[in-house]
């Protein structure tokens, strides 16, 4: 089956059929819970359309740690079940459903004390017992315990005096925004309505039953109606806000905790394994990324801007202040390439502290006719979804088939392994360096042949992005015409991760990713300079806001930047 395209042809067809008619399900938010329940219900053959505000993926589900893993601290909290769901689900994805995506990762658990080795061993233990007992270990090495000297070996760059041994064991990350690009297209796939940059601005009612929504296409200012027999609503951290649209009596609340990242140089720490390290607050952990180490988290309150969460110094120095306690060579601010934040959407309980709220998900009916699903985590999206769909399936009085993303490979898996074993002939016949291969296919997987039928008959794009030389221009102009991409920072921001992989942060590149965008959606050449000029003023005042003490002080100076596209304080929301 031909993965479908989400270009802009495809958006306009989309916003056609979802105005044109009734759908069984309208899903608002294009997140990866959103997504993952338009895929799941339009896989049991219900119409479906997807409408969000921003970017797909625009809100957490591109600013997450990008970890696929079952939550080795949850065993610590007792949340067996927690962690039994989500270790099902890292077998599913590394294994089924998108391998090309989700790629096992090692991390290293140094232990500070003797007296820790049984206790964490146990723990570690009881992870990988979890994880063969439902399948989800399958193709990943069990843990090791490591002498001091075996864990140097392994991350040299940690101070001797940091650790008296280690514990090794194996989860797994995914470039997470990508990803929801890859449900999303899986979904299109199998007939579902997707548009990004439509505001769902209030909720069309027929009594006290929703019966769809009334829609505004922020590109271009029209307002029309979606009516559907269900409104799945998936908000993430503005679950309350959509509940308060309905007039609904708050049966789910949300607390957003902003978690924030660095990025750094994979050079600046000298090591072959990820690490993990225990904070007063949270977890820390140092991933490996490419050319690069990805360094967090934080855990604390966010009642500010929900579209843009601001890092301030205050939450950089903190990273830097926790890794540095066991880098042998500490880092400094000059050594941080990128910095990005993002909220969690936790369950509101009855902790007053974000780092003790719950990480499980719920589904609710505020009204007739519509269901929230909030809470959970990244890994857990696909239960998520299939429960919210369950909840539908309640609403349509039950008629329709049980789920079955269970055992639904995403576009570009199918065939993948026998693909990627083919990387030398894709290597000769194409004309790249096979180590081009391989990060095309990690990024596409079998939909590699969509892009290098574009650079068969421009070899200008198989030419290096100036300014981001590990992209290829090819993937610009893809991003454009196959993935929905409507604005220079989705390519910049999510379609790529040029905006924290490279030190300026992607300004050297925007130029030509402009041009390479505009000749795919028609841009002139005033449409292209006001792309170019509106990320580096987006640029200009993320770095604005890193310099400043406070989340309040931070958040004020995000402010400086004007949006691309008109976005109403709840639409900016519905994302």
């Amino acid at each position: 089956m031909t993965s479908a395209r989400i270009g802009p042809e495809q958006r306009t067809e989309a916003l056609e059929a979802m105005s044109g008619g009734e759908l069984d399900v309208l899903v608002v938010g294009g997140g990866i819970v959103g997504a993952g329940v338009a895929l799941d219900a339009v896989s049991r053959g219900l119409s479906v359309g997807l409408i969000e505000a921003r970017d797909f993926a625009s809100g957490t589900s591109s600013r997450s740690s990008k970890l696929i893993h079952g939550g080795l601290r949850y065993l610590e909290q007792l949340d067996f079940e927690l962690v039994r769901e989500a270790l099902v689900e890292r077998g599913l994805l590394l294994h089924r459903i998108a391998p090309h995506l989700v790629q096992p990762v090692p991390f290293l658990y140094p232990l500070t004390k003797h007296w820790e080795r049984p206790y964490v061993g146990a723990g570690v233990t009881l992870y990988d017992t979890l994880a063969m007992s439902v399948g989800g270990a399958r193709g990943l090495p069990r843990h090791r315990h490591l002498t001091r000297g075996s864990a140097l070996r392994l991350f040299p760059a940690l101070r001797r005096d940091s650790l008296v041994g280690a514990v090794q064991y194996w989860d797994a990350q995914v470039d997470d925004a990508r990803y929801v690009l890859t449900v999303l297209r899986t979904a299109a796939t199998y007939g579902a309505h997707v548009a990004s940059r439509v505001q769902a601005v209030s909720f069309l009612r027929e009594g006290e039953h929703v019966t769809g929504a009334q829609a505004q296409d922020l590109e271009t200012g029209e307002r029309f109606d979606i009516r559907a027999k269900q409104v799945v609503n998936a908000a993430g951290v503005w679950t309350d806000d959509i509940q308060e649209m309905v007039g609904g009596r708050g049966q789910i609340h949300v607390r957003a905790s902003k978690g924030i990242h660095l990025v750094v140089p994979r050079d600046r720490i000298q090591a072959s394994s990820g690490l993990i390290l225990r904070t007063e607050k949270s977890v820390l952990f140092v991933i490996p990324w490419g050319r690069h180490w990805i360094i967090g988290t934080t855990d604390t309150d966010w009642d500010l801007d929900k579209a843009h969460p601001a890092a301030s110094r205050t939450d950089i120095d903190y990273v830097l202040d926790h890794v540095n306690s066991v880098l042998r060579v500490p880092l400094t601010r000059d050594d941080v390439e990128g910095v990005y934040a993002g909220l969690r959407p936790l369950l509101a309980g009855e902790s007053d502290e974000s780092s003790k709220l719950s990480r499980e998900h719920t589904v609710a009916h505020p009204v007739p006719g519509l269901v929230l699903i909030a809470g959970g985590k990244y890994t857990t999206y696909r239960v998520m979804a299939k429960d919210a769909v369950d909840a539908v399936a309640h609403g349509l009085d039950g008629r329709i088939p049980q789920s079955v993303t269970d055992r639904l490979p995403l576009a570009g898996a199918e065939g993948y392994a026998a693909m990627w074993n083919q990387r030398r002939r894709l290597a000769n016949e194409s004309g790249l360096h096979r180590s081009r291969i391989t990060h095309l296919l990690r990024r596409y997987g079998t939909m590699i042949d969509e892009i290098l039928g574009m650079m068969a008959e421009r070899p200008d794009l198989k030419e290096p992005l100036t300014g981001a030389d590990d992209y290829l221009r090819a993937e610009i102009a893809y991003a454009a015409a196959y993935e929905g991409a409507r604005h220079l920072n989705d390519v910049l921001a999510r379609r790529t991760r040029i905006s924290i992989e490279t030190w300026d942060r992607g300004i050297a590149a925007s130029e030509e990713a402009a041009r390479l965008m505009g000749e795919q959606l028609g841009w002139s050449e005033e449409h292209i300079e006001r792309e170019v000029a509106y990320y580096r003023k987006r640029i200009e005042v993320e770095r604005a806001a890193q310099e400043q003490d406070n989340d309040n002080e931070a958040d004020a100076v995000q402010h400086g930047a004007p949006e691309i596209v008109p976005a109403a304080s709840v639409g900016a929301g519905v994302s």
